[in-house]
């Protein structure tokens, strides 16, 4: 697909009032006011076991340990709302790439881990009130071309804003897609159009560098 026709695709993505099974989206939210929703390492490793065992119908529980419970407590592939096939937490934001594998698959999902987050935030912060600026938000990914091109916008997300690199950033994806241990996201739709993680590295920080340079975040309707 030509730079062209990609531009017309990103700056057309639309938020969709119905979510489609077995589609991808980019979904996004950031703190209100734009504060923090993540404070120190605690918060960060508390989200993303919740990303991984709520990721399922079964009704939500405490996530204080759930570290301890084991890889056999996670949902099975069938049990999954979602495929996370890529996500970077920021101080005040997060970006996940999602594909819908059950009716209302992502906003169920979205309001577990979402809903048990600021629980657990005003409780350990002493605060009340909303702690996220509303309902998240969801643009449709069209093609595959788009698909890619908003994997590498998330993988690294740390990087575009000038926080880390994103290789090395420990609260997103991009180490896990260069073969380190991860959450388990579910990556291969990305994977294996490449020939190795190099390669798909590689993919990323080009693209990476011309968001950053050029301001395409602005194209996405990233509201960041």
């Amino acid at each position: 697909m030509s730079r062209t026709v990609l531009d017309k695709e990103i700056v057309n993505m639309k938020r969709r009032e119905k979510l489609i099974v077995g589609e991808y989206y980019h979904i996004f939210n950031r703190g209100v006011e734009k504060r923090n929703i993540f404070n120190n390492e605690n918060d960060y490793l508390r989200f993303l076991d919740s990303m991984i065992f709520f990721n399922t119908e079964k009704p939500g529980w405490a996530v204080n340990n759930l570290r301890q419970s084991g890889i056999e407590d996670r949902p099975r592939p069938e049990e999954r709302l979602v495929d996370i096939v890529a996500y970077c937490l920021n101080a005040n934001h997060f970006h996940f790439l999602l594909k819908e594998n059950k009716e209302n698959g992502i906003t169920t999902f979205m309001k577990k881990i979402c809903t048990g987050h600021a629980m657990y935030f005003n409780k350990k912060y002493k605060r009340s009130g909303v702690l996220l600026q509303g309902r998240f938000k969801s643009a449709y990914i069209n093609s595959n071309d788009l698909l890619l091109y908003v994997s590498a916008y998330v993988n690294c997300n740390s990087q575009i804003h000038t926080i880390e690199d994103s290789s090395k950033y420990l609260w997103c994806s991009f180490p896990e897609y260069l073969g380190n241990a991860g959450i388990g996201c579910q990556k291969d739709i990305i994977t294996e159009q490449f020939k190795n993680a190099d390669e798909y590295k590689n993919f990323c920080l080009e693209k990476a560098i011309g968001m950053k340079e050029k301001k395409d975040i602005e194209k996405i309707n990233l509201e960041d």
